[in-house]
C-alpha cells in the first residue's frame, strides 16, 4: 500500500533530524498534525496533509492503516486518552446482553466484548463516523463475518457473527448508516451480535461507553488510563461490573462485590425498589 504523505513527511523529518526526538513518548513520535503543518511551506502539500487526515480517522494516534488483523504490533500506549462519545449510534436496537466482557475460566479464554441478542438479518450500524478498517470471513472461527471501524475519537469497533457485510474496507461510513446484518457466523452459539470497543488494539469493556438497557452512552466521554483497569484481564476483576444471576438482590450483590447498595443505584440509575433481571449487566464501581 502506498505510504500517505503525513508518513512520507514523517519518514523524511527522522532522515534529517535524526531518530532521538521520535524515541521520547507518543506525543514526541507521533507529532500532531497542526505542528506537521508547521513545518510545510508549500500551501499545497498543507491541503493534501488535511486531505489525508479526514481519510485516515485518528491519524495522530494510530502507528498504521491496515486492512488485516484487529490488533497492531508496534502501538505506542498513551498514559491516557479521553474519547469522546458524542455523536454516538448505538449499533443495534436490540437491547439483551447475552455474554458480558471478562476472562473465561472455564473455557481459559477472555471474552473481549458483549454479545447482544439480534437475529439473522437484523441491521447492525455504525456506532461513531469513521473508515472501515477490516472486512473479514473466519469461516467457522472466531468472528465469523465480521468488521472493524476506525473512528475519529480514537476508538476501534469490531462488529462480529454477521450474516452479510454491507461496507467495503477503506469505505467511509457515518454514526447510524448500515454497516451489516446480525447472524449466526464463526464460533457462535446461537444467532448475536458479539460487539468489541478498542484503543490501539487493546480490548476496552463496552459496557462502560455504552448502555444497551436504556439505548444510550454511560457519559459523554470515557477516559482510558493505561494499566488501570482498561483492558479485558483487568475489567474482569471484582468490582467494575456484575451478571446479575436469578435470585440476585441489590444487597446480595452490593456484599459479593464489595460496594453499597446505594452506590450500585447511583452508577446503574436504580431504586432500591427496581426488580433485577437475570442477565443484566450492573456497574459496580
Amino acid at each position: 500500500m502506498k505510504l500517505p504523505l503525513i508518513k512520507t513527511l514523517c519518514m523524511v523529518a527522522a532522515t534529517v533530524f535524526g531518530t532521538q526526538a521520535y524515541s521520547q513518548d507518543l506525543i514526541a513520535r507521533q507529532a500532531p498534525i497542526d505542528r506537521k503543518l508547521k513545518s510545510v511551506d508549500s500551501l499545497a502539500l498543507q491541503k493534501q496533509i488535511r486531505v489525508e487526515q479526514s481519510l485516515y480517522p485518528a491519524f495522530d494516534i494510530y502507528p498504521s492503516w491496515n486492512n488485516e488483523t484487529v490488533a497492531y504490533k508496534d502501538a505506542i500506549i498513551p498514559e491516557s486518552y479521553t474519547f469522546d462519545l458524542t455523536g454516538f449510534c448505538m449499533p443495534t436496537e436490540h437491547t439483551k446482553i447475552t455474554d458480558i466482557f471478562g476472562y473465561r475460566p472455564r473455557r481459559r479464554r477472555g471474552h473481549y466484548g458483549l454479545d447482544i441478542k439480534v437475529y439473522v438479518g437484523d441491521t447492525i450500524r455504525a456506532a461513531f463516523d469513521g473508515k472501515v478498517r477490516v472486512v473479514k470471513n473466519q469461516g467457522r472461527r472466531g468472528y465469523g463475518k465480521y468488521l472493524v471501524i476506525r473512528h475519529d475519537n480514537g476508538l476501534e469497533t469490531v462488529y462480529g457473527h454477521l450474516s452479510k457485510q454491507l461496507v467495503k474496507e477503506d469505505q467511509l461510513v457515518r454514526a447510524g448508516e448500515a454497516i451489516a446484518l446480525g447472524g449466526n457466523t464463526g464460533r457462535s452459539t446461537g444467532s448475536h451480535l458479539h460487539f468489541e470497543t478498542r484503543f490501539l488494539g487493546i480490548p476496552l469493556n463496552p459496557a462502560l461507553m455504552f448502555d444497551f438497557e436504556k439505548q444510550d452512552i454511560v457519559a459523554d466521554t470515557y477516559t482510558f488510563h493505561k494499566d488501570k483497569g482498561n483492558s479485558q484481564k483487568g475489567s474482569s476483576s471484582k468490582g467494575l461490573f456484575y451478571k446479575v444471576k436469578r435470585g440476585d438482590t441489590l444487597s446480595k450483590i452490593a456484599r459479593k462485590q464489595g460496594t453499597t447498595v446505594s452506590q450500585l443505584c447511583k452508577l446503574n440509575h436504580l431504586t432500591r425498589r427496581t426488580v433485577l433481571r437475570p442477565g443484566q449487566v450492573l456497574r459496580c464501581s
